[in-house]
């Protein structure tokens, strides 16, 4: 396939973009529609789920790197008790 595909899932709305060189278009609830065939409203309103997305996505990377490193610090606290005696 030489396009690339995203989907976009909001308040049980699918959405999924076929972005092509030529043309670009989006599936919405199994219907298609040109990007340019969209009121601005709506080009605004796919604009900010790409937004939510993105932040989303950074969010969950910003929180599996504090998953880890809450992980090393209870390993490393773990490591340390075993060294002290129990009161």
């Amino acid at each position: 396939m030489d396009f690339d595909q995203h989907e976009i899932v909001a308040n049980d709305q699918h959405l999924q973009e076929n972005m092509n060189t030529n043309a670009q278009s989006i599936t919405i609830n199994g219907k298609k529609y040109g990007l340019d065939e969209l009121s601005e409203s709506a080009k605004s309103q796919i604009g900010s789920l790409r937004a939510c997305d993105a932040e989303i996505a950074r969010l969950e990377a910003l929180l599996a790197i504090a998953k880890t490193a809450r992980s090393a610090y209870a390993r490393a606290l773990g490591r340390e008790l075993d060294k002290s005696p129990a009161a």
